[in-house]
């Protein structure tokens, strides 16, 4: 339900979920007037959390159909494995951009190392549904590392381009529909237009305060703008952001647990592969999360 006007963002405060050892994430999307931006059905803000040594993160493998996943750190280290057989660490400012397709299963583990001797983490999550006609394309993982992403820089201004088109740039990452996703940093009272040739655009404070065109967002805060002439951001103290959005998908999708379809049957036949053991396993693990029952 997108019922602000295109002057007018949408405020969108999140929900906290605690994972467990007092891991918490804050998840802004899906919500009920931003089911998506643009391609983005998915955005979880996960920590800041220090985990104490002997501590880390440990998602079992479990399975995603119709999307691809992408991990972005801000502090500490996650250790990414797949059914492909890939086995990736992922640092602060690198990318990893899994896609799902027709099918793929991952863990994401804190690494033995980082675990025995205690580390942080923080950093923000976010799935991107596919296109109707690339849903059950063939699964795949790239990895791309901070120093080959575009910068894109403006008086007080630093940004890194993460995925998609921006600001002149493009990033190395292969993305299906026109999107655009990027990192960094505005100091006090730099002003930062959003892409115009994007329709939908989405902004979330990781720390700091700006002014998205008439409205003040909070750390912790979304604003979402559908359609109209890109507002203007404003910073009143120096910020983290993330800016994502693109084109609009053009239909809706179903979400259920870890699966994202245009088709309910799809998902139905997600679930019923994952409970009988029908997608291919992740190398060297041996655990795996049960389907939900609701």
């Amino acid at each position: 339900m997108n019922d602000a006007p295109p002057s007018q963002p949408i405020l969108i405060e999140g929900r906290l979920h605690d994972l467990g050892d007092g891991f918490m994430v804050r998840r802004l999307l899906p919500h009920m007037r931003a089911r998506l931006v643009g391609p983005f059905v998915f955005f979880d803000h996960m920590g800041p959390a220090r985990l104490a040594p002997g501590q880390g993160m440990d998602v079992r493998p479990h399975p995603h159909i119709g999307l691809a996943t992408v991990t972005f750190l801000f502090e500490g280290v996650v250790r990414h494995r797949d059914s492909l057989g890939c086995v990736q660490d992922i640092l602060p400012g690198d990318v990893n951009w899994m896609t799902a397709g027709r099918g793929i299963v991952h863990s994401e583990r804190t690494p033995p190392q980082a675990r025995a001797a205690g580390s942080a983490l923080h950093g923000i999550q976010t799935w991107v549904a596919l296109p109707r006609e690339d849903e059950e394309i063939e699964p795949e993982f790239h990895h791309h590392a901070a120093a080959t992403l575009p910068g894109v820089e403006r008086a007080g201004v630093r940004l890194h381009l993460i995925a998609g088109e921006a600001y002149g740039e493009r990033a190395p990452v292969r993305v299906f529909a026109p999107m655009f996703y990027l990192g960094g940093e505005l100091d006090a009272e730099a002003t930062l237009d959003l892409p115009a040739e994007h329709a939908e655009r989405g902004v979330y404070v990781v720390d700091g305060e700006v002014e998205m065109g008439a409205r003040p967002l909070a750390a912790a805060q979304m604003g979402v703008q559908f359609g109209g002439a890109p507002l203007r951001l404003r910073a009143r103290r120096p910020s983290r952001l993330m800016l994502f959005g693109g084109a609009p998908l053009g239909e809706d999708r179903f979400i259920w647990w870890n699966f994202v379809s245009s088709s309910r049957e799809r998902i139905e036949r997600a679930k019923a592969d994952w409970s009988g053991g029908r997608f291919a396993p992740v190398p060297g693990e041996h655990e795996f999360i049960p389907l939900p029952e609701r």
